[in-house]
């Protein structure tokens, strides 16, 4: 996150529409992919020279050209030539802070969404922005990791009415997917917060209060990552926008719902573990109490204890119990009676 906030402040002074990477730092190459299609026809393949994506633009069938890695500033500039991006785009495409949203710029739809995969049990968070035309839809990732694996076998194997439908129901399909994958990483947390739940009752210790804040930041960020999109599909689900069909807004209608129920979960977890924290501070504190009852009880026996040793320690030359011969075996069965006295008393009140 500091890398970040250090490179946007390269930015500082330059012009608007500035071509600049903002995010995690790439070294390898920039590999594009486009897979063309209609009801009948089917071609996918990797491209290497920008060129080939440019007849793609008036073509009737439709057209999704994926560029993974958004560091290669030429690329990003030579492709939004192609098809006509506003440069304020392309400088939003290169910039991995941006939150999710959906601009509409009339020859085509700008929308940004945060992908999110579980690897190797830790949540790994990609960018996506998504460009609607009439007859392409353009998606921008950072690495080639992804969840549209399903979508892509859809295509190849013309399942459903994906193939049957323009570009608007292909966003649909790749939007739908990452929304699907948020119900994935909630699992996740819900059996993080079930094995947390029994763990705070069990083990007060510094590990289980850091497991804590690790998930509520966790959540934090999942809700900042996903609260936006509400927003998102509900202009989607309007058809606002001419380049979404009439017969596509009932399906982006499904996926605000499912937003929906997905900001509901999300808040009901944050809420969870607050109430997790606070079960760990009362138990904690519980604790506490346990031990300071335990000493204070130690404590309240030794002090008459003390106070009868205080007595007979004293160094008066004329104290006539010094002179009794049974005076040390009498004050000790004394000094035990009275301390298991205590005890007996302490523990008829239920103290121990």
């Amino acid at each position: 996150m500091f890398s970040r906030i250090m490179k946007q402040s390269d930015k500082i002074g330059l012009p608007p529409g500035t071509l600049m990477h903002i995010g995690e730092k790439q070294d390898r190459d920039v590999r594009i992919s486009v897979i063309d299609y209609d009801e009948e026809n089917y071609r996918e393949k990797d491209i290497t020279r920008l060129e080939e994506c440019l007849p793609l633009k008036e073509t009737p069938t439709v057209s999704w050209i994926n560029i993974d890695g958004i560091h290669n500033p030429e690329v990003i500039k030579t492709l939004g030539e192609y098809f006509d991006i506003h440069h304020l785009v392309l400088e939003d495409v290169m910039n991995t802070g941006q939150r999710p949203k959906l601009e509409d710029f009339t020859t085509f739809n700008y929308v940004v969404l945060k992908m999110l995969y579980m690897d190797e049990g830790s949540i790994v968070s990609e960018q996506v922005s998504v460009i609607l035309g009439p007859h392409f839809l353009i998606t921008f990732q950072e690495n080639d990791i992804d969840v549209f694996d399903m979508i892509r076998d859809r295509l190849r194997n013309s399942k459903g009415r994906i193939r049957k439908l323009g570009c608007d129901y292909l966003m649909y399909a790749l939007v739908d997917a990452i929304v699907d994958n948020y119900f994935i990483i909630l699992e996740t947390f819900a059996e993080r917060i079930e094995s947390m739940e029994e763990m705070v009752i069990s083990d007060v210790s510094r590990d289980t209060l850091q497991e804590i804040h690790n998930i509520k930041r966790e959540m934090v960020f999942l809700r900042k990552s996903i609260w936006p999109l509400r927003e998102v599909t509900s202009q989607l689900e309007r058809g606002d926008s001419d380049l979404i069909d009439e017969k596509t807004e009932v399906y982006f209608r499904d996926i605000y719902d499912h937003t929906i129920q997905i900001i509901d979960t999300v808040e009901t977890y944050r809420e969870t573990v607050s109430g997790l924290l606070d079960i760990y501070l009362s138990n904690l504190s519980n604790r506490m109490n346990d031990v300071m009852k335990t000493l204070t009880i130690f404590a309240s026996i030794f002090i008459p204890l003390t106070f009868v040793a205080g007595i007979y320690g004293m160094n008066f030359e004329y104290m006539p119990e010094l002179g009794f011969r049974w005076g040390y075996p009498v004050l000790l069965v004394v000094m035990v009676t009275v301390g298991l006295g205590m005890a007996s008393y302490f523990k008829r009140k239920g103290w121990f």
